[in-house]
């Protein structure tokens, strides 16, 4: 028995402009991370390589997360003069060192000892919707921040045991995310309330809500971080009557109350129903940029019956009862 409580809900859109217009001459997509022996720098710019800034992440302090970011814009040239400077500045410990290219932070976060990084280190693209691309990761990286001499309790046991059980979650597993594109919502929302000033990252849908979080609000932006999207991507091309279609199909998981089946049933005391899944259906002509784009999205939604149930796993008995509970 798998109980669905489903919300059907489309909608067919005709637009003839782009569909979305974010700020894309703003947004980054690729970084590169150097590092000294007192701050890690973090370059960013956008695509055209026109929008260069610099984030500024220090390694002396193993308990604390001191992050700051540079306000000037540079250009590709002046940035460059920029991590000349740095290096000179830093000559007698070593120098300014290269770390590695990154297309995104998934965020912070901290155990016992010192705080992590953890970045997309490579990426796919898996598909594209009205112009804006969609990737899947490919690779992740954590990264310690304090420096090897700063550093002191990096090996302890149960320090050791907490990044294993992190490191366990399989970033390149059914996690995508786009950097112009909201994907954490549906085409309907994106087209006719996209508000300003809402925190998308407080969706639902973005599983590195709670690890991007203090980045955000200290930064008051999110220029650095990617919103990490769990569930099913997948887009393909149909031709039909000599027509090339675009059909994408989009599965958002609710991160909240989560789980497998049998551990995770019915409702939450906060109202969140299990596994809770967000299914979109989106469909285009596939036509070169300024001519009129007929596009289509169908909304649909599932999740486990919203009430207190739940069934005992037992492997002697292939359909356990179901227990309601009275509050």
């Amino acid at each position: 028995m798998e109980p669905i409580a489903a919300e059907n809900n489309s909608d067919n859109i005709n637009n003839k402009e782009s569909s979305f217009q974010f700020q894309t001459s703003t947004y980054m997509q690729k970084f590169r991370l150097y590092e000294t022996l007192s701050n890690f720098y973090m370059i960013g710019r956008n695509k055209s390589r026109t929008y260069w800034r610099v984030l500024k992440i220090d390694r002396l302090d193993p308990s604390e997360l001191n992050i700051r970011e540079d306000s000037t814009i540079y250009t590709e040239s002046e940035c460059s003069e920029l991590l000349r400077r740095v290096h000179e500045g830093n000559i007698s410990t070593g120098g300014l060192k290269f770390v590695t290219t990154c297309y995104g932070i998934v965020g912070f976060i901290k155990f016992l000892g010192p705080y992590y990084m953890l970045l997309i280190t490579k990426r796919r693209r898996i598909g594209v919707i009205c112009g804006h691309n969609v990737y899947a990761v490919l690779k992740s990286e954590m990264i310690p921040l304090p420096n090897s001499t700063v550093n002191s309790s990096i090996n302890d046991k149960n320090e050791i045991r907490y990044k294993k059980l992190l490191c366990s979650v399989d970033l390149t597993k059914d996690f995508f995310f786009s950097y112009s594109y909201h994907v954490m919502r549906s085409l309907q929302k994106n087209l006719c309330n996209n508000d300003p000033d809402q925190v998308l990252y407080e969706t639902m849908f973005v599983w590195n809500e709670f690890l991007t979080r203090w980045i955000r609000k200290h930064l008051k932006n999110t220029l650095w971080t990617v919103a990490l999207v769990y569930g099913f991507f997948k887009q393909t091309t149909l031709s039909v009557s000599g027509r090339d279609l675009k059909l994408t199909l989009i599965a958002r998981r609710s991160r909240h109350y989560a789980g497998t089946r049998y551990l995770k049933r019915g409702v939450n005391e906060k109202g969140r129903v299990a596994n809770d899944v967000e299914t979109e259906q989106i469909v285009f002509e596939d036509v070169s940029d300024g001519l009129p784009i007929q596009i289509t999205s169908i909304v649909q939604n599932r999740g486990s019956i919203p009430l207190f149930w739940s069934q005992e796993t037992s492997r002697l008995n292939i359909k356990p009862d179901i227990i309601c509970m009275c509050l």
